[in-house]
């Protein structure tokens, strides 16, 4: 009898140690899987408009530094909710409104305001060119966004605090990551949840091998 008992602890925990290894190998799984998933589309270029200003193109193909670097600005403003609410239109100042193309179509569109008070904002407009439903939204942009602009052709006053090189110009630098975005706040709520799963896994395992000592211990002692 005691023999049967301890042999049924022991597949019990070895069951509780497959459930946290599945945990702890879920997301190698999921890139896996991601992997083999066919290559969504990219965007090719965009055009940048604003009132009293020629409209500005610019594609991949042509410009790839400067094309990633205005992408940079309005990459994180889909599929996400807002962050902020409306601001008052007299605090926004001059509005620049970037379309994002893929394959020469339109698909989205943003409003930027680099030189809003309190940093930069965006603006996800809810009717977008490709048609799908989204909702309005307000965001506080990446504070690289007016040098992108104006690197970009904009007519907007060069900020020192984006710049290098000193008097005489110098090379631009545009950090990776100013400011944390909608994207990076998704990405950290999913580690989050892939690390509560995992510890859940090992603390169901720990429970498993406390229950099995405690029963092994209770049958010798009888």
């Amino acid at each position: 009898m005691g023999r049967s008992v301890f042999r049924r602890l022991l597949l019990v925990v070895a069951a509780g140690f497959m459930l946290a290894a599945t945990g702890a190998a879920s997301p190698a799984l999921a890139t896996t899987v991601a992997g083999q998933a066919p290559k969504a589309p990219k965007p090719t270029g965009l055009t940048l408009t604003s009132e009293g200003m020629a409209d500005i193109t610019v594609t991949a193909t042509e410009k790839p530094q400067l094309f990633a670097d205005l992408l940079k600005e309005v990459s994180f403003l889909g599929g996400t909710t807002g962050q902020i609410a409306a601001p008052k239109p007299a605090s926004l100042g001059r509005k620049f409104t970037v379309v994002v193309r893929f394959d020469d179509k339109p698909r989205y569109t943003y409003d930027l305001y680099p030189l809003a008070k309190g940093g930069p904002k965006a603006f996800r407009p809810a009717a977008q060119p490709d048609k799908k439903k989204t909702t309005a939204a307000w965001f506080l942009g990446r504070m690289t966004m007016s040098e992108a602009l104006r690197i970009a052709g904009a007519p907007i006053p060069q900020k020192p605090d984006v710049m290098s090189g000193g008097i005489g110009g110098g090379e631009r630098v545009i950090p990776e990551d100013s400011l944390p975005t909608g994207r990076d706040l998704d990405t950290l709520l999913s580690e989050l949840r892939r690390l509560v799963l995992l510890n859940g896994g090992v603390v169901l395992v720990l429970a498993f091998m406390v229950a099995g000592v405690a029963l092994i211990i209770r049958h010798r002692t009888r």
